[in-house]
């Protein structure tokens, strides 16, 4: 299998996860590395190494800090956090690296220092050992050139606070061996993280972002505060750069590493004097803001939308990162309320290329896009596509949302399913989700809310809402849902209607739609009792009562055909399982489309599996959807009984509340509404 899948999870791994790991530099981001990978690989050796003693002591109380929130906040046991804290040890003596599988150096930003510690590493590691640097901006191939075995080591840039913010950049340079990358990315993949992969430029992908918007603000200065700026362009991100830069502590960061790309890139590049002589900045906290002339907000907006803009098409046209992963990028790791590339689409043509001609104006020497502006948007946003073995292996890419269905996504997956249904190279497709946690979470509520009380209207959202899965209902190839991690709602409407089911062990399903006061509708009533009437009964409690059901006993059920043990072995049994539907060796993913015996639905107190209240009347909505789809006449008007369903479940006081709890982070009272 070609090391470069586009989901690193369908990478086959030569080698095992790590078993100890060696972080060298116990100073603002080293810990956080260091926590991330003891909290996400049970039994992993980690230790910390620096020439202070004082900064290993505090890094092991910080790491001590992070656990026991992480047990007060639930999501840790007390068993789990002394596992972890237990498994991160300091240490002075670089001898501690000797039998390491992966050596991370996160020491200062210094090319001469971190030259002298690989060597003093290569010394002591085995062959088999890799390295990599966390450097933001240093390329690998300047700091690596000395190294006896280059070919073992890379870049691996994480961002603050690096425990919890999901990416990566993975840096592809010249020397580093393909299976390392690939490898890496595996690795990253399966512990939650978001690894993009970019080329080896000075600063890569997302730092060029970052650090050339902090600049450009402070060049701002002659015009607006600081505290202006950071409202201005409250719009674009979630906490205006000033005060990243606070809580960073980040104004020589910004001076060294646009020293770099003025030293490497031209002049235009020179970092804003005033970063040598400010401290901190008097700026305005995320979500609040100060008044703004409307003039003077109209120039740092266009301004700002101007030097992202000009980052983005140099990282385009200099193929430094891709654009799915730029917009990804600059969304999860610096807080952007929409991508660059979404911004520029939200814009328009016009009104891009106008921000970006008076830019170049105004920053001579600055990036300009180099091919037309529409080539910039011509990319799949939120699906990856693999060729695995003559089947297209589309991955949903939503990590934010546990690959949550939205209209986009939803369009994309039926695009390339349209694309390659006809090619008859192609034997079938296969659907999973990114990463090693969800499936599919569901569907974002989108649009929905504003249907509340429109029983018509939120009929036509969810027929709108099917039309994937009708065209699966009519598809000849086969396709096949990967079930790597929970299906909820409507991602698992999604997997029922594909014709073959795989999972991997540890993946649950549910539907717990009644739990916001509404039903499921977009098959969930109408699928299970045609397709697969010998669970009628767990797909009872699911629907009454969202109870989870967990793949082992989906497999007992016969609703998943096949259960895998590691993620890997999932994607190989469902391109085989694909292969198997194609050549008429497997059973068919059939729904019955003439009338079923209805189900015999016993009384049940309106209490969900989790002991919260439900509402009777959505629950009786539900109940009547179920009989009356079983003894609908066909699959369609079968499949209209259930958007109807859910139309009137739109317009019950339970709905509202439902909605309105969620959007709101509480838990829904059903008591007064029915």
């Amino acid at each position: 299998m070609h090391p470069f899948t586009h989901n690193p999870l369908l990478h086959t791994p030569a080698r095992a996860l790590p078993r100890h790991v060696a972080i060298i530099g116990a100073g603002t981001i080293g810990p956080d590395i260091g926590y991330y990978l003891a909290s996400a690989l049970p039994g992993l050796r980690l230790t910390l190494v620096d020439i202070a003693q004082p900064a290993l002591d505090k890094a092991l109380v910080r790491c001590r800090d992070y656990a026991a929130k992480a047990v007060a906040r639930g999501k840790m046991s007390e068993s789990q956090a002394l596992s972890v804290t237990s498994a991160i040890v300091a240490t002075q003596d670089y001898a501690a690296l000797a039998d390491c599988d992966w050596v991370i150096e996160a020491a200062t930003e210094n090319l001469a220092l971190k030259r002298r510690i690989f060597a003093q590493v290569e010394g002591i590691v085995s062959a088999q050992c890799l390295v990599t640097s966390n450097t933001s901006s240093l390329p690998a191939a300047r700091i690596f050139s000395g190294m006896l075995h280059p070919g073992r080591a890379t870049v691996t840039h994480f961002f603050a606070p690096a425990w919890r913010n999901p990416v990566v950049e993975v840096i592809d340079w010249e020397r580093c061996q393909r299976d390392v990358l690939a490898w890496l990315r595996w690795v990253f993949a399966m512990t939650g993280k978001v690894p993009l992969v970019t080329s080896d430029a000075v600063c890569f992908m997302l730092d060029r972002v970052f650090d050339n918007w902090c600049n450009d603000a402070a060049l701002l200065l002659d015009r607006a505060t600081a505290a202006e700026i950071d409202s201005a362009v409250g719009a674009y991100v979630h906490a205006g750069p000033f005060f990243v830069l606070d809580m960073a502590h980040g104004n020589p960061i910004i001076t060294e590493t646009n020293t770099l790309q003025a030293e490497e890139e031209g002049a235009h590049y020179t970092p804003a004097p005033i970063f040598r002589s400010v401290g901190q900045w008097l700026t305005v906290a995320p979500g609040k803001r100060v008044e703004v002339a409307a003039a003077t907000d109209a120039a740092v907006r266009e301004r700002m939308l101007g030097v992202l803009f000009s980052q983005s098409f140099d990282i385009l046209d200099r193929a430094i990162g891709q654009p799915a992963d730029l917009d990804l990028g600059c969304r999860l790791a610096l807080g952007f309320k929409r991508g660059p590339l979404e911004l520029m689409r939200e814009l328009g043509e016009s009104e891009t290329r106008r921000v970006a001609e008076r830019f170049a104006v105004e920053r001579p020497g600055m990036p300009t896009p180099q091919r037309p502006l529409a080539a910039y948007q011509d990319h799949l946003r939120h699906v990856l596509v693999d060729d695995l073995d003559g089947v297209k292996v589309i991955t949903l890419r939503r990590p934010e949302a546990l690959n949550a269905l939205h209209d986009e996504l939803t369009d994309e997956v039926l695009a390339v399913i349209r694309r390659f249904e006809n090619d008859a190279a192609v034997r079938g497709f296969v659907i999973t989700g990114y990463g090693a946690r969800a499936f599919c979470a569901g569907a974002d509520i989108g649009r929905f809310p504003s249907m509340l009380g429109d029983a018509a209207a939120s009929a036509q959202y969810a027929r709108d809402c099917s039309r994937l899965l009708v065209h699966l209902d009519a598809m000849s190839k086969p396709v096949v849902a990967a079930l790597n991690g929970m299906a909820l709602g409507g991602g698992l409407e999604l997997a029922m209607r594909c014709h073959g089911i795989v999972a991997h062990r540890s993946a649950f399903l549910q539907l717990p739609e009644i739990t916001l006061g509404i039903v499921p509708g977009i098959g969930a009533m109408v699928v299970p009792y045609r397709r697969w009437p010998q669970a009628a009964g767990a797909f009872d409690g699911m629907l009454r009562r969202a109870e989870r059901l967990g793949a082992a006993r989906a497999h007992e059920l016969g609703i998943v055909d096949e259960l895998a043990d590691d993620i890997g072995q999932l994607a190989q049994r469902a391109v085989a399982r694909v292969h198997a539907l194609a050549g008429g060796t497997g059973r068919t993913g059939h729904i019955a489309s003439a009338p079923v015996a209805p189900p015999p639905l016993a009384a049940a107190e309106p209490v969900s599996a989790s002991g919260q209240p439900l509402s009777r009347e959505v629950l009786a909505i539900l109940e009547g959807a179920v009989r009356a789809a079983a003894a609908a006449p066909t699959l369609a008007a079968a499949l209209e009984v259930g958007y109807l369903a859910f139309g009137a479940s739109a317009c019950t006081a339970a709905a509202r509340e439902g909605i309105a709890a969620n959007r709101e982070g509480r838990k829904p009272d059903f008591g007064r509404t029915g």
